[in-house]
């Protein structure tokens, strides 16, 4: 079975799949669907096209250069069917989409590389751009914002008592914004 690339757009195209287009000089054109045949003939370029693997490649989405690549390419040299030949053909093709697969999660990974960085860049100027539209908060909200309460140890202070001896607990928080505050409970 021989799988065709489009011309158009170079995505594969499976047997029985697609449209043939033969031109008066004799040559074949394949494309995968409708799209790629009807984008042919209105002239369109396929560079220009954001959809295609052309535009992916001259944009530098797409690794260009590379060895796994040529792997794929179509020989159509006759050889003679060999049983160990097939089978080391077929290691060697699965080992070649291993490197391949790697590779181009290599070159992702590079293009990709800063990318969140540019971003919070973008967001941060976009807030500074438009602070006019963020709700005001008021002095207030703000302030209970501030003032995050931390617990701190309890003491136990004995205080003498004419009939019974009563504990009192002093609590302590200390406030962000400074300060302590206490609370007293009694036994």
């Amino acid at each position: 079975m021989r799988v065709e690339t489009c011309y158009f757009c170079s995505r594969p195209q499976y047997p029985s799949k697609g449209i043939t287009f033969v031109r008066n000089d004799g040559k074949k054109f394949m494309f995968c669907r409708s799209k790629c045949h009807k984008n042919f003939k209105m002239k369109r370029n396929p560079r220009k096209l954001k959809w295609t693997k052309a535009f992916r490649k001259s944009v530098g989405k797409e690794m260009t250069v590379d060895s796994t690549l040529t792997f794929a390419a179509r020989r159509n040299i006759p050889v003679r069917y060999n049983r160990d030949l097939v089978s080391t053909t077929l290691k060697a093709m699965q080992r070649v989409s291993e490197i391949k697969a790697k590779r181009e999660r290599v070159f992702y990974k590079n293009r990709m590389a800063g990318n969140k960085e540019r971003e919070k860049a973008a967001n941060r100027k976009l807030v500074a751009e438009n602070e006019h539209l963020l709700p005001r908060v008021r002095a207030s909200e703000r302030m209970a914002k501030e003032t995050v309460e931390e617990p701190l140890e309890t003491e136990a202070v004995e205080i003498p008592a004419q009939k019974e001896k009563k504990t009192k607990r002093v609590k302590q928080r200390l406030v962000v914004g400074g300060g302590v505050q206490e609370e007293m409970d009694v036994d």
